[in-house]
């Protein structure tokens, strides 16, 4: 599976399937909210948070894709990520994208 964020494939003739999505909702935790209430005071990355993100992109991708290929898709094309507060200490991550056949 070609995931781009262009929407094209180079060389190649794509047909449209449709739109394609995966989404996922984390939580901090305890641990490192503690931890990231001290970085804030001296500044910094806080890696916890980098960390915690970075899964939630990889899930919401794969879930994006699973979805593509269901749809008997060649490639999901204009991938985009968006990421949302949806209450305190949670967030939701979308992948989203536009699944094609090559022809």
């Amino acid at each position: 599976m070609i995931i781009v964020n262009t929407d094209y494939i180079a060389g190649k003739e794509l047909e449209t399937l449709g739109l394609v999505k995966g989404s996922t909702v984390h939580s901090k935790n305890v641990g490192r909210d503690f931890m990231a209430g001290l970085k804030t005071i001296v500044g910094g990355e806080i890696k916890g948070y980098t960390e915690m993100m970075n899964e939630a992109r990889s899930l919401a991708t794969s879930r994006m894709i699973e979805e593509a290929q269901q749809m008997g898709a060649d490639a999901v094309i204009n991938v985009r990520f968006t990421t949302s507060g949806i209450m305190q200490g949670a967030a939701e991550v979308i992948a989203y994208g536009t699944a094609v056949k090559f022809q």
